[in-house]
């Protein structure tokens, strides 16, 4: 069933004259200046910022909290020649902050390395057992996060009881009580006078080494673009400075493995932008994290050994091809488990629990509900939580840490440790938020789309004019767009086991293709349904060939879909309401209606015409099955009854049992249609059956054909048949919700 995901608002605001006079300095097409006029911005000076990202324009790292304190600690550390650790985080932004800030203490000459924690073994932010090893074994003097650290009090807490200061480098949600570290770094920490707040874990780091070092470490910024765009992050203000940079940076990457990396994702440096680092070299550095030990991701990113990382790269390109199968386990696996609450908390001790997430992610998708996913393991259950828009899962749980062995996040998405105990504690707290905060769990997150799609005015060009909007990300989405009055010429199924759609679309005349991921199970309702579609432009490059491509972000049925599989093989929905003849009572099991069997009588017409009204379907497939079809043999022809009669007035007695195929064959007349022209001659009292003989009545009244009932049943049967087996399935449709 095609449904839309979210509610969609189509701007349809046009700029001022004005401000299309200003945009053509920038040499701005009227659609990209529509979409800056959109996203408010107005003035000459926002557009001269928007369009022409300024390193110079960079916030002063001094304004973060605590940066003169811990650049001053660090420094010191470096001129008395401590051993400094930076403990990060096993994410792509924990990797990629953990080689800024590796690089930076590099280049002063400090004696750092680097621990990225095992998400199984030490779990995410400050470790005890971590802090001691390190301290205790490897005389650390001084501990640096990077990606994590406000919710690690205990951590924390011991390392100052035992002489190590801590500088937390974080960006997560902060907690109520913070830890009593020597410093933090926290661009929302409420005595800082930041002016942005939405720094990834890297773009903090990346703060700190441009305060340590009195410069702009712009050889850095490739590594910042990554974990920026990995963790999805506001791309606005400072971010889309330094993403717009790093993206530069990243296309001339002297990096070999970042280089390696590339080329293992089928991607040439030259095509590098914010879609294939987060598809391509996000993904794959996170998958290493979530299945194994992360810390060979800093050697891959800050390495120079082209053997070393080259193997590196192999290794993780390999984990990458793991974890998909993984999670398309466990997702398979987890459909099996919903249930009807708003919330979903999912659990088994045989998950991985380091893809919980992205699995997490999408059955929210699916189905529009805040969802848990954790592993089973001695009684305590680890993994992550998603949430939909209106749903803050961070404020939602951070109320009641004392149900939990470990907790932390951001609005949307949560990692934890739970007691098994304490797991219906839990699903009843989030139940309660609901109700605490008045949240609307039907309403659908909002869709922006920039304007109606007209072929007549699309081309290759209309997008290149659109990359000055670029980077798109967070806050400043890629523009997306209605899609409406077209037809679909071609509609098929793709990819791995057919999961996904590719279909040709035409409007006046001009075709494109389109493209939706994991709906490929749709491909026969996208090619009868009336549809509206929210796309975003692309191009495919073929052969040498470039066009441009339409990719759908989300679809909906213009009215209720008519789906017609007459001649197709179909395997009927589990929920789906099923009509069939004599039965006055049909079981709605949901929206959707599969017409089994045409009706035969006009008692199982009406039958359907009343399901029809009882409910609103959303989708009615059209089988429409005829088990004997009279609509093919025809209701008899004058002359067929004519020659039947002659034939059998020859004989006294004719055996109905066991001759009447050989006759209809003789006769050219179908087997289903003589007997019910036999049937017709007994009501008229022409022939008499007795026994299975019979005899013709040569003293029989004349009377018409037509008045037989048997006749006049026939005629509407072959009627009917012939409208439920041949008309278009909207004439059906039409007919059935006539209550004329």
């Amino acid at each position: 069933m095609i449904k839309a995901k979210y509610d969609w608002k189509l701007l349809e605001e046009s700029p001022s004259d004005g401000f299309l006079k200003l945009t053509k300095k920038y040499k701005l097409d009227q659609l990209a200046s529509q979409l800056l006029w959109q996203r408010g911005i107005r003035e000459e000076e926002e557009i001269d910022a928007f369009l022409n990202p300024d390193l110079q324009k960079l916030h002063n790292p001094f304004l973060l909290h605590d940066m003169e304190r811990a650049v001053a600690r660090i420094l010191e550390a470096i001129e008395n020649g401590e051993n400094i650790l930076i403990y990060g985080d096993y994410d792509a932004d924990g990797m990629t902050a953990s080689s800024v800030m590796k690089s930076a203490l590099d280049e002063l000459g400090a004696e750092a390395q680097v621990y990225l924690p095992n998400r199984f073994t030490d779990g995410y932010g400050p470790n005890l057992d971590v802090y001691k090893y390190f301290i205790e074994n490897e005389a650390i003097d001084l501990i640096i996060t990077v990606d994590n650290g406000v919710a690690g009090n205990e951590a924390v807490e011991w390392a100052e009881a035992h002489g190590v200061n801590v500088i937390i480098t974080d960006h997560h949600s902060m907690p109520q009580v913070l830890p009593e570290a020597f410093a933090i770094v926290h661009p929302e920490h409420p005595d800082s006078e930041y002016p942005f707040k939405y720094l990834a874990g890297v773009g903090v780091a990346f703060k700190l080494a441009c305060a340590l070092l009195e410069y702009i470490p712009s050889e850095m910024l490739d590594l910042v673009a990554i974990g920026t765009i990995a963790d999805m992050v506001s791309l606005t203000d400072e971010n889309r400075i330094l993403v717009a940079h790093g993206l530069k940076v990243l296309k001339q990457t002297e990096r070999v493995g970042l280089e390696e990396l590339l080329k293992l994702s089928g991607t040439a440096p030259e095509d590098v932008n914010e879609e294939t680092v987060g598809f391509q070299i996000a993904p794959r550095l996170n998958a290493l994290g979530r299945l194994d030990d992360p810390n060979p991701a800093v050697e891959l990113l800050t390495g120079w050994d082209e053997d070393e990382v080259a193997g590196i790269a192999q290794m993780i390109d390999e984990k990458n091809t793991e974890r998909k199968e993984i999670v398309d386990s466990i997702y398979k696996q987890a459909l099996t488990m919903i249930t009807e609450e708003p919330v979903q908390i999912l659990y088994h001790k045989d998950w991985h629990k380091g893809v919980l997430g992205i699995v997490a992610g999408r059955l929210l998708e699916q189905l529009h509900k805040p969802v848990v996913m954790l592993a089973e393991e001695d009684g305590l259950l680890r993994g992550s939580a998603r949430s939909i828009e209106a749903y803050n899962i961070f404020e939602a749980l951070d109320a009641h840490r004392e149900l939990f062995v470990a907790f932390g996040g951001h609005k949307q998405a949560a990692g934890m440790t739970i007691a098994l105990e304490n797991i219906e504690a839990v699903k009843s707290a989030m139940i309660d938020y609901i109700a605490e905060q008045n949240i609307d769990m039907a309403g659908k997150s909002r869709l922006e789309l920039s304007g109606k799609l007209d072929f007549q005015e699309l081309s290759l060009e209309t997008l290149q004019g659109l990359t000055a909007l670029a980077p798109y990300g967070m806050d400043n989405p890629k523009p997306r767009f209605l899609l409406e009055d077209y037809k679909v010429a071609q509609s098929r199924q793709m990819g791995k086991d057919n999961s996904h759609l590719k279909l040709k679309v035409e409007q006046a005349g001009i075709q494109h293709d389109a493209v939706y991921f994991s709906h490929g199970q749709e491909s026969l309702e996208f090619e009868q349904a009336v549809t509206k579609l929210a796309v975003t432009l692309s191009s495919n490059t073929w052969n040498g060939n470039t066009s441009l491509q339409l990719m759908v972000e989300d679809a909906k049925a213009d009215g209720v879909e008519l789906i017609d599989i007459r001649s197709r093989q179909f395997d009927i929905p589990e929920k789906a309401t099923l009509f069939k003849n004599n039965n006055d009572k049909h079981d709605i099991m949901e929206d959707v209606l599969v017409l089994l069997e045409a009706p035969e009588t006009e008692a199982d017409m009406e039958s359907l015409k009343s399901l029809l009204d009882q409910q609103d379907f959303s989708l009615i497939y059209f089988k429409n099955e005829v088990k004997q079809a009279y609509y093919l043999s025809g209701g008899g022809t004058r002359e067929e009854f004519a020659r039947l009669y002659k034939a059998i007035y020859q004989y006294p007695e004719f055996d109905v049992r066991h001759k009447l195929r050989a006759l209809a064959s003789y006769l050219k007349i179908p087997d289903l249609l003589m007997i019910k022209m036999i049937q017709i001659f007994e009501e008229l009292e022409f022939v008499k059956i007795d026994d299975g003989i019979m005899t013709v009545n040569k003293e029989a009244e004349h009377r018409e054909i037509s008045s037989s009932k048997i006749y006049q049943a026939l005629q509407e049967t072959v009627k009917r048949q012939a409208f439920f087996a041949l008309s278009p399935v909207a004439e059906i449709y039409k007919e059935l919700k006539n209550k004329a």
